[in-house]
């Protein structure tokens, strides 16, 4: 298959994740890249695991595209096909690709093992690696590989807990896989030495990686370490799971992944594409190439979005992915037109709008916790909020003290001695005005003496005007 002394040119993709919900961007990505590395000239094609994105029935347009694109592809190279996460790809879901091989066949790796790749036919080995019966038998039958894959699909770590124990799984993963890639190293060492080349390929976290977002993976808990992926012996390592691109390099060895082959959320950073390789023993490289990944806009705000700010977005973001997100307080999210919003990206190809609503929260009154009884406690409220406290600790004691009846009879009392005050004010008030009425009745009677000036002198016709005057006249005027 190759010249002497040529370089192995492998075609790198992964995570497709092709899904009813994806299949747009994943068939428009996966498309143009098994293209370009057709037109590149590639001679075999890797998937790194997660093909779809979950469980797919036969029927589905999804699964009926992938199967199209891969049987385009082994028209001109033979593919391996490493199973994924379970919950993206369940076991079995890749047994179907291993019958859609035109040309060159479809080798579907769902057990750690390794495969030799001799004239375009895959051979693998019985047991984790290839016992030296095996390479000799291969030798003698198909002659010297081009290329040997050491296969690391995804670790079933239920089966792993029931044989290391639940508490100790998730560090045992790592564990056991750093123990077989070192073990697989000194095989690889050997056929390296042969002049062949060794290529690893696996789905997992390494830790001290980057997700899509800019997050570094750090723990305890993830199947592989830098180390022990060059451990492995392989002049190229070829990754999936993790969408983003990223690389490490180590005495002419690439360990990397190529990242997902479109964008499937909003907030990924980095281009998206696939890896073309070049691999010779002792000497490899891994070029991104970049795939048509849709472009998507993130607007965020610390409070109600700002309009005017949207409308500058809005302007360059024709064709687009476009989410805006902000954070409001409870009492004003309706202030917020989700409308008009719509309206100013009515030109992009997807509008989301996530609303963050702080709920309104209520604390009690300061240091009202740290008193002892509930008299207290009340006191305190009412020194904060500046209500009389004298009427309410009446109110607390009767209800401390006293059943519901003497309550009751004790309102009801009250109540009938307001009464009673009410009805002694009134008559109060009668009798007042009986007392004034025969006074000012005398006094309109009245007449003042002859021996009195007579300027003086009020004549008896006026009287009563006097009187109606002295009692609707304003006396403050």
């Amino acid at each position: 298959m190759l010249k002497e002394g040529e370089s192995l040119l492998v075609g790198h993709f992964s995570d497709l994740h092709y899904s009813p919900g994806n299949l747009v961007e994943a068939d428009r990505c996966f498309g143009f890249a098994l293209e370009n590395a057709i037109a590149s000239g590639c001679h075999v094609g890797v998937v790194s695991g997660d093909s779809t994105d979950h469980r797919l029935d036969a029927h589905t347009p999804a699964l009926s595209a992938l199967a199209r694109r891969i049987h385009q592809l082994t028209a001109y190279m033979p593919v391996l096909m490493l199973q994924g996460t379970f919950s993206h790809e369940p076991p079995g879901t890749l047994d179907l690709f291993r019958l859609i091989g035109s040309r060159h066949p479809v080798y579907v790796a769902d057990r750690i093992h390794q495969v030799a790749l001799c004239a375009g036919q895959f051979v693998p080995s019985d047991g984790p690696v290839f016992a030296p019966a095996e390479i000799d038998a291969l030798h003698a039958q198909h002659g010297m590989p081009e290329v040997v894959f050491t296969c690391v699909p995804t670790v079933n770590k239920a089966v792993l807990a029931a044989a290391a124990g639940i508490a100790s799984a998730a560090t045992a993963v790592g564990d056991h896989l750093a123990n077989y890639l070192a073990a697989a190293g000194a095989v690889n060492r050997q056929w390296r030495a042969q002049g062949v080349r060794t290529i690893g390929v696996s789905h997992g976290t390494v830790n001290g990686c980057q997700t899509e977002h800019g997050v570094p993976m750090a723990g305890f808990d993830h199947e592989f370490t830098i180390g022990a992926l060059f451990d492995a012996e392989c002049d190229a390592f070829m990754l999936g799971h993790i969408h983003r691109a990223q690389q490490w390099e180590r005495e002419c060895r690439v360990v990397a992944y190529p990242g997902s082959i479109g964008r499937f959320h909003y907030g990924e950073i980095g281009a998206k594409g696939y890896l073309q390789w070049q691999i010779s023993v002792g000497q490899t490289t891994a070029t991104q190439v970049r795939t048509p990944a849709r472009e998507t806009v993130c607007v965020d705000f610390d409070g109600p979005p700002d309009m005017a700010k949207l409308a500058g977005v809005a302007a360059d973001a024709a064709d687009r992915f476009v989410r805006v997100r902000w954070t409001v307080n409870e009492e004003h999210r309706q202030l917020v037109d989700r409308d008009a919003i719509q309206a100013l990206f009515s030109a992009s190809a997807e509008v989301k709008l996530e609303a963050r609503v702080l709920p309104a929260v209520r604390s009690r009154a300061e240091g009202i916790s740290r008193a002892a009884t509930l008299p207290e406690k009340l006191g305190r409220w009412c020194e904060l909020t500046g209500v009389e406290a004298d009427p309410l600790m009446d109110s607390l004691s009767m209800l401390m003290t006293l059943d519901a009846q003497s309550i009751v009879d004790q309102v009801l009392a009250g109540l009938s001695a307001q009464s009673v005050r009410k009805e002694i004010e009134a008559s109060d008030v009668a009798v007042s005005i009986q007392t004034t009425t025969p006074v000012m009745a005398t006094l309109t009677d009245m007449k003042l003496d002859d021996d009195g000036p007579e300027d003086l002198a009020i004549p008896a016709t006026d009287s009563a005007v006097l009187a109606a005057d002295w009692l609707t006249d304003d006396l403050f005027a």
